[in-house]
């Protein structure tokens, strides 16, 4: 069990009072199962996202991550789990302009301590890249710089892959071929994937659907 979510509930505070977000969530996700998340904007889709990622602690209920339950953990502790277990790919790129695409890809690498380099080098041959690394992101279209923000967050060879919208900035002919590229890299490396879309047809690749209604999952 890469992912166990039991009965999460979250709540903000506004000026208004409490607003609850999250009702009673439960989820769990196995190696190399993948999973869309859907749901109106508001609905708690990106809460559930950072929840998943130990970005953000739930008012109740408990994560576990590849085994740990980051629910009971000191933020030292969380942040240990982040970097050794998981990896997320946000809508925005987030690449670091002033460094290339190998010095983008090596440094989340270095971050999550040694890698395979023969790996490192297959998910960047996977992804279309070989011939981009000396390259500042301003030189790529939005398609390669998704590849790069994926290839980043693979080489650390992640249990659990996030990725909220990772296609939504994209054409959808870029859209298609970086879907693809991701899925199977994702099914090579038995990675755990969870999907926040508003897409359907990549709704449709993922092995479930699930999606967030009134703050309770459907």
């Amino acid at each position: 069990m890469v992912l166990n979510l039991k009965l999460i509930k979250k709540s903000y505070q506004t000026n208004e009072g409490k607003v609850p977000v999250l009702n009673g969530v439960s989820l769990k996700l196995l190696a190399g199962e993948t999973l869309a998340l859907r749901g109106e904007s508001g609905s708690g889709k990106s809460t559930l996202l950072h929840i998943a990622g130990a970005l953000e602690l739930p008012d109740t209920g408990s994560v576990k991550i590849a085994g740990n339950d980051i629910s009971k953990m000191d933020d030292t502790g969380r942040a240990t789990v982040r970097r050794r277990d998981i990896a997320i790919i946000f809508q925005q790129f987030n690449l670091i302009p002033s460094l290339t695409v190998a010095s983008n890809i090596n440094f989340q690498a270095k971050l999550s301590g040694p890698v395979d380099k023969t790996q490192v080098e297959k998910i960047v041959s996977s992804l279309g890249l070989s011939d981009q690394m000396g390259k500042y992101p301003e030189a790529l279209s939005g398609g390669q710089q998704q590849r790069v923000a994926i290839a980043r967050a693979l080489v650390s060879e992640p249990k659990l892959l996030l990725a909220d919208e990772p296609t939504g900035n994209l054409d959808e002919q870029s859209a298609r071929a970086v879907l693809e590229q991701m899925l199977k890299l994702v099914a090579e490396t038995d990675t755990a994937l969870m999907v926040v879309t508003h897409s359907q047809n990549v709704a449709a690749r993922m092995d479930k659907q699930i999606q967030l209604v009134g703050g309770k999952l459907t």
